[in-house]
């Protein structure tokens, strides 16, 4: 039953004789409601009442511009628009000529532009607020929950009063917020391979791992196809490594926000003597902060198991695929693996996922948009062959054999 109808049978039950608690009871509501109702109806034919909600108070405010007042404005409004010397017909122009022709009662700006809105004379268009797109995006499997997304940073430069100075390792999983955190007294490759090796023994493999652009992560930047230690591990374990664009906001967001929760939990709240104190503590928080997530890691997407007997060889060749997020030049070029790559001329300063297959020796580019999350429309595919050439376990990092040589020679 529609709440006219409602109304109009419950008055009609009243004037019929009935009493008002027992058509109220009748009808589920208070005796007060149905008061409200008989009295709003009272000396008219229940065809004729008008049952639709009307707000208290008066039907026009008291203190609202009168009529002519607006048209007032609205004529200023014109006049500025096609002969004003400066061109201006805003709300602050319509005020100033007002008091210079000397009229009653002139509104305020904020009232004069109230007037303009209410009277559809605006010319500016209000942003549009898009809903933000879901966790992970810009990969499919992610954003649909079928994989899972590690997501690691380092939290650099913080220094022990009258000790070292430390780099602390963090990570999150997208789906299942499973923390780590790793304080060492300086990051390096090697540290950051036996940091991801133990976190994955223990927890198993996620489809995905994502960095951003430091040499630690990446390897080292002056010569082209350079695969760094880092990266090999993670194609060695099947899991595919993906590298955030630079100079970007929100790819990394999760792994930030853990970072400034870290800081504030564990680096400022406590006095630290020492570096072996810091991963006492840091180790206590993280212990809690997965006991209160227990039910969101659960509920995350499957990991893998760590393989039984594996090893890590770094002369092996790479296999499986590496994934760069990058945005467009203004030729439409993306740069990554030290190389510039022709995309699209019409995709310009756009964001990218460029997929290296390894295998195939080809790489994809994929467009990326927020506004349309779902579609990832294929722009280009490139061959691309990584050379084949040895991996220097040199301490500190790993190097291409392009600087060996040059070293030798030198």
């Amino acid at each position: 039953m529609s709440p006219e109808k409602r109304r109009y049978v419950s008055v009609l039950a009243v004037r019929r004789g009935r009493s008002l608690r027992a058509v109220a009871e009748d009808m589920g509501v208070a005796r007060s409601t149905l008061q409200y109702w008989v009295a709003r109806a009272e000396g008219q034919r229940l065809s004729r009442v008008d049952w639709s909600d009307q707000p208290r108070g008066c039907r026009r405010p008291v203190n609202r511009s009168s009529a002519s007042m607006e048209e007032v404005v609205l004529m200023v409004r014109s006049e500025l628009r096609e002969h004003s010397a400066l061109g201006e017909f805003g709300a602050d122009a319509i005020r100033r000529e007002l008091l210079a022709r000397r009229l009653p009662d002139v509104p305020c700006v904020r009232t004069l532009h109230r007037i303009l809105e209410r009277r559809g004379a605006l010319d500016g268009s209000r942003r549009v607020r898009r809903p933000a797109p879901p966790p992970g995006w810009y990969l499919p499997d992610v954003a649909a929950r079928e994989a899972e997304l590690d997501s690691f940073d380092f939290v650099e430069d913080l220094v022990i009063e009258g000790g070292p100075q430390v780099d602390v390792l963090t990570g999150i999983s997208l789906r299942g917020s499973l923390p780590c955190a790793w304080p060492m007294p300086q990051k390096t490759a090697k540290g950051v391979v036996e940091a991801l090796v133990e976190h994955w023994r223990a927890f198993g493999c996620p489809g995905y791992a994502q960095f951003d652009n430091d040499t630690c992560f990446q390897g080292p930047h002056q010569h082209p196809d350079t695969i760094g230690r880092v990266t090999r591990l993670c194609l060695s374990l099947q899991i595919v490594p993906v590298f955030a664009p630079p100079r970007e906001t929100g790819f990394q967001a999760c792994i930030e926000s853990f970072n400034g929760r870290w800081q504030t939990k564990v680096w400022a709240r406590f006095h630290h003597p020492s570096l072996h104190h810091l991963r006492e503590r840091s180790a206590q928080y993280i212990q809690a902060y997965r006991a209160r997530s227990a039910a969101r890691i659960e509920a995350a997407p499957e990991r893998r198991p760590f393989p039984l007997r594996w090893r890590l060889n770094l002369q092996a060749k790479p296999t499986g695929r590496i994934i760069y997020l990058r945005r467009t030049n203004e030729h439409g070029r993306a740069e990554l693996l030290g190389r510039t790559f022709d995309v699209d001329r019409t995709w310009v300063h756009r964001l990218v996922r460029a997929e290296v297959d390894l295998d195939q020796g080809m790489i994809s580019f994929y467009a990326l948009r927020r506004r349309d999350p779902s579609r990832h429309l294929l722009l280009k595919e490139t061959p691309y062959k990584v050379p084949q050439r040895p991996f220097h376990d040199l301490p500190g990092c790993a190097v291409s054999c392009h600087r060996i040589v040059t070293q030798v020679a030198g």
